[in-house]
């Protein structure tokens, strides 16, 4: 699992890509919990998050044009938000001769703008963070070991189940079968469930091979073979300058409400 292995990672000489890993995990809890925190309500407060994940993109030389498609995969929760305006009930204001529900229109509001600066947030530390700094800052910051060789192994081999996926789709093409077609649905289902199979039985295998080699359940400290020291105070103070401001906005919307 070398630098950069995962496939939102971007290659840059930023200040933020030679921050520490743990600081910027640690800056992202707190982002995001001050962006959820917000009252959905209001407006303003979604903005100043949105400016702030934008000025870490420009220290980090992410272009928009390489973040905004990779943040499609909210996508879904999009079409989750359009629908409650008409679902949900309470007092009801028309728009264009349409009547939505006033409460739906917050809890849309809040559903696109926290999950779109939440989805923005993550993509900043994963474009910024190669995959074999994580175990590392992960141990350092006290994360049970369990957790911390899952998503390591998670990421490792998460390229390898795409690829493998897109072999049995070839292979379903090769045969005959229509993706598209509706009567292919049951094909389809299958082949998600033979993936799974083999995945847990991989997942057993590797398993099996890294404790014949002496693997205990924790992530070794990985600084005595290349990865960056530990974060220092200096560090840790710039930072966590997004996750700060965060804090400030979140509490100043909740003052003036």
């Amino acid at each position: 699992m070398g630098a950069g292995a995962h496939p939102l990672y971007r290659h840059a000489d930023s200040a933020v890509h030679r921050m520490p890993a743990e600081t910027k995990i640690v800056c992202l809890v707190a982002f995001v919990l001050a962006v959820v925190a917000a009252p959905r309500e209001l407006v303003w407060p979604y903005v100043v998050f949105g400016v702030i994940v934008v000025a870490v993109w420009w220290a980090a030389r992410i272009p928009p044009r390489w973040a905004l498609p990779r943040m499609l995969i909210e996508a879904p929760f999009v079409v989750l938000a359009v629908l409650l305006p008409f679902a949900e009930g309470g007092e009801r204001i028309d728009v264009a001769g349409v009547s939505l529900s006033v409460t739906g229109l917050h809890a849309a509001w809040g559903i696109v703008a926290k999950g779109t600066l939440g989805v923005a947030a993550a993509l900043t530390v994963a474009a910024t963070t190669p995959a074999a700094e994580l175990p590392a800052a992960l141990s350092r910051l006290r994360v049970p070991a369990v957790m911390t060789s899952v998503l390591v192994l998670m990421i490792r081999y998460v390229d390898l189940l795409v690829a493998e996926a897109g072999r049995m789709r070839i292979a379903r093409i090769s045969r005959g079968d229509s993706p598209r077609a509706l009567h292919q649905a049951g094909a389809v289902a299958k082949g998600v469930g033979a993936l799974f199979l083999r995945s847990y039985e991989r997942g057993e295998r590797v398993h099996l091979a890294m404790l014949s080699r002496g693997f205990d359940g924790r992530a070794p400290d990985l600084a005595a073979v290349g990865a960056p020291p530990r974060a220092r105070t200096g560090q840790w103070a710039v930072a966590l300058l997004p996750a700060a401001a965060a804090v400030v906005v979140a509490t100043a919307a909740w003052a003036v409400r």
